[in-house]
């Protein structure tokens, strides 16, 4: 596995090594000492699993302490838009954000560590998505950031995706308190 840094310290894009001939492919997806030899030292806890349809968005989501979930994210079939916040309020990338496309063809994974509210967007027709996750999901430290929030610049590539109701009522970043930040 390739393991590479991003521009915000801590965002990490794996490339798996792929092994393949006429009869299909093999390849690791998650290795605990290849990650750790790399600096990663996750516990991850469980492993979820969605499917979505083209131009649904998800997101920005992120959990509170102390239920705050590292993410090993990957596309298993089709192509998102994957996108990370910083929501760190003492870090220098606060506010800012990176966006990559995963997708079935590269099989790349994408390291979202808490502090770092997450989302996607479907690019193909039908999207099957899993991630590694290493808190369980508690509903009541659940949070977000609106998708749309133009102080973000994100640029999704839409202008009316199909976001859930939960989702369409998010808070624009500055109107987070500091209290609900990471």
């Amino acid at each position: 596995m390739k393991f590479e840094k991003l521009s915000i310290p801590d965002i990490v894009l794996i490339t798996p090594d792929i092994y393949g001939d006429e009869r299909g492919f093999f390849m690791e997806t998650y290795n605990k000492e290849a990650f750790s030899n790399n600096g990663i030292d996750i516990d991850f806890v469980q492993d979820n699993y969605s499917r979505s349809s083209k131009g649904v968005l998800r997101g920005l989501h992120y959990q509170l302490p102390p239920y705050t979930q590292d993410k090993l994210v990957t596309v298993v079939s089709g192509a998102v838009l994957d996108v990370v916040v910083d929501i760190r309020k003492d870090s220098k990338t606060f506010g800012q954000h990176i966006a990559v496309e995963l997708n079935s063809e590269t099989r790349q994974m994408l390291l979202v560590p808490h502090g770092f509210a997450h989302g996607f967007l479907t690019l193909s027709n039908s999207v099957d998505f899993q991630y590694k996750v290493s808190n369980k999901y508690a509903p009541e430290y659940d949070r977000g950031v609106l998708w749309s929030d133009v102080d973000l610049g994100i640029d999704w590539g839409i202008d009316n995706p199909l976001v859930s109701e939960k989702d369409s009522k998010l808070p624009l970043l500055k109107n987070i308190t500091e209290s609900e930040l990471l």
